[in-house]
């Protein structure tokens, strides 16, 4: 019988003490059901809370969580590509440590792998967020598809589960929420295959969003014109892929 592929779950976190054991524990029993070689990544991206102490306590007890420590707040797409480089095995599920989503839904990702496809996306059936962040969402998902010309419907639903090997045939610099949209732009421009499924979205009951401030929001929109500048307009992620397969020496 084939082996079933490995899994990495994958948690950014910051200031998520009073959610991010939860989320570890719910990962663990739902990925013990689907394979038997797992691991679980939480970057703790400099909480000023007891995130950090949580995770120390609870990687003592828990085998297969490992606990990466920024020293100070670095951003969320920063949290990312440390849990993702980070990770060793042939699949990477990620989603916030905010509890916004249902780890134990990772199975609903999973039953979605078919032979040729590389990047499992979930969608939100319903928003349960502020009345303004929905509208604000909307406008965003609706605005970023125009702009970047990706083929999924929820490029803000931070749940996805990814073959590991996309991940070394891009690059990733995007040092916060706008990482999640650079992703799927280069995923699909490199030409993987996405599919996607239905994921229910929770409200928060822990914290605050760290995204949805106006001086934030300024600096993201920034951002995002220059993502748009470099992807859409220059294609400098194309250019510098043709460059190094041209370097490549060719086959005897």
């Amino acid at each position: 019988m084939e082996r079933p592929p490995g899994i990495s779950a994958v948690f950014p976190a910051y200031n998520d003490a009073g959610t991010i054991p939860s989320m570890v524990l719910r990962a663990v029993m739902t990925l013990r059901d689907l394979t038997d070689d797992y691991e679980v990544i939480v970057t703790n991206d400099g909480s000023a809370d007891h995130t950090g102490a949580m995770l120390d306590e609870l990687a003592a007890l828990v085998p297969c969580l490992r606990v990466i420590h920024h020293p100070r707040n670095m951003g969320y797409g920063h949290a990312l590509r440390t849990g993702f480089g980070a990770a060793t095995k042939d699949w990477v599920f990620y989603t916030d440590g905010d509890a916004q989503y249902d780890p134990d839904e990772l199975r609903l990702l999973h039953a979605a792998l078919r032979p040729g496809i590389d990047i499992v996306n979930g969608y939100k059936i319903s928003r349960n967020d502020p009345w303004h962040r929905v509208v604000v969402g909307r406008v965003y998902h609706h605005a970023m598809r125009l702009l970047f010309g990706y083929p999924i419907r929820d490029v803000d639903c931070d749940f996805r589960l990814i073959r590991r090997a996309c991940f070394e045939a891009v690059t990733l610099t995007s040092p916060d929420g706008t990482l999640p949209l650079e992703l799927v732009k280069k995923f699909h421009d490199a030409g993987f295959t996405f599919s996607e499924v239905p994921v229910h979205h929770f409200h928060r009951v822990y914290g605050r969003s760290q995204f949805f401030n106006w001086r934030r929001l300024v600096r993201v929109a920034r951002e995002i014109g220059r993502m748009w500048w470099k992807l859409v307009v220059r294609k400098e992620h194309l250019r510098a892929a043709e460059a190094a397969s041209a370097e490549q020496p060719g086959e005897a």
